[in-house]
């Protein structure tokens, strides 16, 4: 009776999750398919949507995360904290509301509602980093609200593109966000100033903070998401100055091939594969300036430590 007992014991935590992941499964499958879709076909959703295809990447990679907090999360102690009800509350308002925002934005706040509900704050924090993942790949209409204020940025790809022709001998004139090439013109669009890669590479940079173990240390993060954001924006640079190249000079198939074909692709597969090479490049300087200093070959390399010497006492008779 004792061992069958114990075996009800040990299968009911498993029951629970399985029950939980099941209802998960019910309610967001087909919701995780449709941002799928729409990743894989781009045209099919909406261009905003294209922003967060990094969760191809990123959904996995959280999913894995958290199986591999699994044991330190079946540690922690049952604590049900009051903003997991709120937040479980809110995702499923936000589900019910039919408005699309709404329903992909209660995919993490139920996610996270469940955390604090269960495990309560040590929970939240165990998978809070997966927990972002899942928020920052969620679609909304962010990239579409933060449009309007990338002129700046556009003003800036388009002058410093036409400084780079020109130094190559190209007659290229520079109005604002246009530049003219051999009668023809090339605007530096919103959806060209970068920001698609920009997300792309700042997400890709969370993950391998996270998976060098890099993210505990603030410095590093500072300056690695520094870095990345520089490296983004020159490499958009390039990129619209030979669009701007290809145009100019009626290439047409070089154009079309770097901004709607498989060259846009490998453009972003070579600015992601930078970021492994930059990550992997700090991680060697942090190593190199943090070990300790040599002992020269002048110094010694053990000191000997001189007993003290004993005191005679001389009594006078």
């Amino acid at each position: 009776m004792q061992t069958e007992r114990k075996i009800t014991l040990d299968i009911q935590p498993y029951l629970f999750t399985g029950t939980i992941l099941g209802l998960l499964a019910i309610l967001y499958a087909p919701l995780l398919a449709h941002w799928y879709y729409g990743w894989l076909k781009i045209t099919k959703i909406s261009l905003e949507h294209e922003y967060y295809s990094h969760g191809l990447i990123g959904l996995p990679f959280a999913a894995y995360i958290c199986w591999l907090n699994r044991h330190q999360w079946g540690k922690l102690p049952d604590a049900a904290h009051p903003l997991g009800a709120a937040l479980l509350g809110l995702g499923g308002a936000f589900y019910l509301s039919g408005l699309p925002d709404l329903v992909n934005l209660s995919f993490p706040a139920v996610l996270a509602g469940i955390c604090l509900w269960l495990k309560g704050i040590p929970g939240f924090k165990l998978q809070g980093f997966a927990l972002l993942l899942v928020l920052l790949a969620t679609p909304t209409e962010v990239p579409y609200l933060i449009a309007p204020f990338t002129l700046p940025l556009q003003s800036f790809i388009a002058g410093f593109a036409g400084f780079l022709l020109k130094q190559f001998g190209l007659d290229v004139t520079v109005s604002q966000i246009n530049l003219f090439v051999g009668g023809r013109i090339v605007e530096v669009a919103p959806h060209c100033a970068g920001l698609k890669m920009l997300f792309t590479s700042l997400y890709v940079a969370l993950m391998l903070l996270y998976w060098t173990g890099n993210w505990r240390s603030r410095p590093f993060v500072l300056v690695f998401l520094a870095t990345t954001v520089a490296l983004s924006v020159t490499a958009n640079i390039i990129r619209n100055s030979l669009l701007t190249l290809f145009h100019g000079t009626g290439q047409e198939q070089a154009f079309e091939w770097l901004h709607e074909g498989w060259g846009g692709d490998f453009y972003s597969a070579c600015m992601l594969g930078l970021l492994v090479l930059l990550i992997n490049g700090f991680e060697i300087l942090g190593e190199y300036f943090s070990g300790e200093p040599e002992l020269s070959e002048e110094q010694p390399q053990e000191l000997e430590i001189q007993q003290p010497q004993e005191l005679e006492i001389i009594e006078d008779d």
